[in-house]
């Protein structure tokens, strides 16, 4: 040790003091029990004053303890011990589930030193022999609470437990001061440790959450074993044994179950109760109204910038077509005044043509020649020679001249009339007549390959209508309107369709072919590779046909007055619409044939026809439905042969 110094003295260090140094030590064996022990009271001691505060610590709870006479004590029947409170027995019913093994082994302790049947003997109090004394109670409660397997059992049924669930209404008043407690007692049975308290109204929403579903998915400890009505000890074979286990497995689920239930009972009641999830439930649709509101903003927003895009597109779009509209407008003008010119070009190079074969025949003549030729034609009103003296050569060179007119282009007739103006009369009749032979000849070509085309399609024709004979005969317009009516009267889908359009065409036909059902096809898919305007004229023959044939009245010998029956407005003659033909079948349903006045009611029913119209059109659909079944029935009969 260093001298103490004196008053007035120094103290002087002469060696260097070494560098402290930091070792990392691991505790082991006790020294880490201790750890775990500072580490979890978060305390900084060292394991002998751990014990000893421990050892002091159950001394001092062991001096504090005291133990509560069970005033009913010497009144309880041994035989009953399973209904008694065991806790009360010995004095710790103020202690119950919380009280340690210690406390427990004392209490009994004091209860054996005070109520033994010899100290109670020595006293001079009376003794009862046997198991009747009320000393055996006090033996079955150290039994019980001593062992913790059936502490446990015993904790599980506590006759001083409050199984109560609080009502609605009650929670409704003061739901933090009803559900508080409730849950606290209830806690005792779970199996974790820790649970969450039920907070305040201020609790946030992730508390809350978390407390309801800690309670929802509540795992309990407590089990019903304790009130087992059979004892399995008691059983005299394995048979008897067994089936006594079976019944108390089954009343210990019963009970689980009820427990089970009680305990979400609570919480459902609390969670209907809770202010806090009202609270948050109108957080939340508060939350979902605002965020639908700004989505249907935005949607509305999305829908105005689109259709502002639209009407900004339509206008541009109506813009570009004004402009090509009055594009083409002035196209059109600028085509037109160039076509109104080369047709002026045209006229006057034909007619200048014209009038230079013309004039040239009447330059080569003296004038005394060409007097007396006029007076010799005067009959034929100063007819042209075309450079020629003969009549019958001047018509032909005149209608050459008229055929080049038509055929020629305009730079052809103006190249044409440069070559008559610039010659004598020989070199212009040269120089027409090489190109009328050019005209001519390009005439021939082409009259040619028309030839050869109408030939072409005979011969294709002639190809697909079949044989030979009565059947290949040839197709009149009567015939291919016959056609025509018998594919719209039997559409596709009637049996033996074609067979029986050709039996119609059979039965109604004036030509006398007898055409196949081969010949019918051919000629129909032919006439579906016409041009529609030639099937436009085929029924348009058709129609003028049935109307000639229909407007025609024969002439009355007498000058009868008519009728009432037949004195009606003049018919209409147009063909029947599908509305027309609908309306038509409509009221024919409308009214049957007992209808009075039907022909008037159903004349009505049809706009723009007559009560006239409506009885023709109906006999001539009977006449058509008639002809119909008949082609049908035929067909039937040749296939049932």
């Amino acid at each position: 040790m260093l001298k103490e110094a004196l008053d007035g003295q120094l103290t002087v260090l002469y060696n260097t003091v070494a560098a402290s140094v930091q070792v990392q030590v691991e505790p082991v064996g006790r020294w880490f029990e201790a750890f775990l022990k500072r580490r979890s009271r978060n305390v900084s001691a060292s394991f002998q004053e751990l014990e000893e505060e421990e050892e002091l610590s159950e001394e001092e709870e062991d001096e504090e303890l005291q133990l509560e006479e069970y005033p009913m004590l010497k009144t309880l029947d041994p035989k009953d011990w399973k209904n008694q409170d065991h806790y009360a027995v010995l004095g710790l019913a103020h202690v119950r589930y919380k009280a340690t093994q210690k406390q427990i082994k004392a209490a009994h302790k004091a209860m054996v030193l005070k109520h033994h049947p010899d100290k109670r003997k020595a006293a001079g109090e009376q003794i009862v022999e046997g198991d009747n004394d009320y000393f055996t109670c006090i033996t079955k409660a150290i039994e019980i609470l001593s062992d913790p397997v059936k502490r446990r059992a015993f904790d599980s049924v506590d006759p001083t437990f409050d199984n109560a669930v609080p009502s609605k209404a009650e929670g409704k008043e003061n739901f933090f001061a009803v559900f508080a407690p409730v849950f606290e007692r209830n806690a005792r049975w779970s199996l974790k440790k820790h649970s969450p308290s039920l907070g305040n109204m201020d609790a946030s929403f992730e508390d809350v959450d978390n407390f309801y579903s800690f309670w929802y998915n509540f795992d309990s400890w407590r089990e019903f074993s304790y009130l087992d009505e059979e004892e399995k000890e008691k059983a005299e074979c394995r048979d008897e044994r067994r089936w006594i286990e079976k019944q108390n497995r089954a009343s210990r689920a019963q009970r689980k179950k009820e427990e089970m239930n009680r305990i979400r009972t609570l919480v459902d009641t609390a969670y209907n109760c809770d202010p806090r999830i009202k609270k948050f439930k109108e957080e939340e649709k508060a939350r979902k109204e605002s965020e639908k509101k700004a989505k249907a903003e935005a949607k509305k927003r999305e829908q105005e910038e689109k259709e502002r895009a639209r009407q900004a597109e339509a206008t541009a779009a109506r813009m570009l077509k004004e402009k090509e509209e009055e594009t083409a407008r002035q196209a059109a003008q600028q085509a037109k005044k160039e076509k109104e010119a080369q047709k002026k070009a045209f006229k006057k190079e034909r007619q200048k043509l014209r009038n230079t074969c013309k004039a040239r025949n009447r330059h080569c003549f003296s004038r005394a020649a060409l007097l007396s030729q006029i007076c010799a034609q005067l009959l034929r009103y100063f007819t042209q020679n075309y450079f020629t003296d003969n009549e019958a050569d001047s018509v032909r060179m005149m209608e050459e001249v008229e055929k080049l007119c038509d055929r020629l282009e305009l730079t052809s007739l103006q190249t044409l009339n440069e070559a008559l103006s610039s010659g004598d009369k020989e070199q212009s009749k040269a120089a027409l007549e090489k190109q009328v032979q050019e005209v001519n000849v390009q005439l021939q070509k082409e009259k040619e390959a028309e030839i050869q085309a109408q030939q072409a399609s005979r011969s294709a024709e002639h190809a697909s209508g079949g044989g030979g004979g009565l059947n290949n005969r040839g197709w009149n317009e009567e015939d291919l309107q016959l056609l025509i009516k018998a594919v719209n009267l039997f559409p596709a889908g009637t049996n033996a369709r074609w067979e029986v359009i050709a039996n119609y065409m059979n039965q109604h036909s004036s030509s006398g072919a007898k055409r196949t059902a081969k010949d019918v096809i051919n000629k129909a898919k032919t006439l579906q590779k016409l041009d529609p305007h030639q099937k436009d004229e085929i029924n348009r023959k058709a129609f003028e046909k049935f109307k000639k044939e229909h407007s025609f009245v024969p002439p009355t010998v007498d000058n009868a007055v008519p009728s009432e029956r037949f004195d009606a407005p003049e018919s209409n003659s147009a063909p029947w619409t599908t509305e027309e033909q609908k309306l038509l079948e409509q009221a024919l349903k409308t009214y049957p044939v007992s209808t009075p006045e039907r022909w008037e009611k159903i004349s009505a029913a049809v706009p723009g026809r007559s009560k006239k119209d409506c009885m023709k059109r109906y006999k001539e659909l009977v006449e058509m439905i008639k002809a119909k079944k008949a082609a049908q029935e035929q067909v039937s009969a040749k296939n049932k042969k």
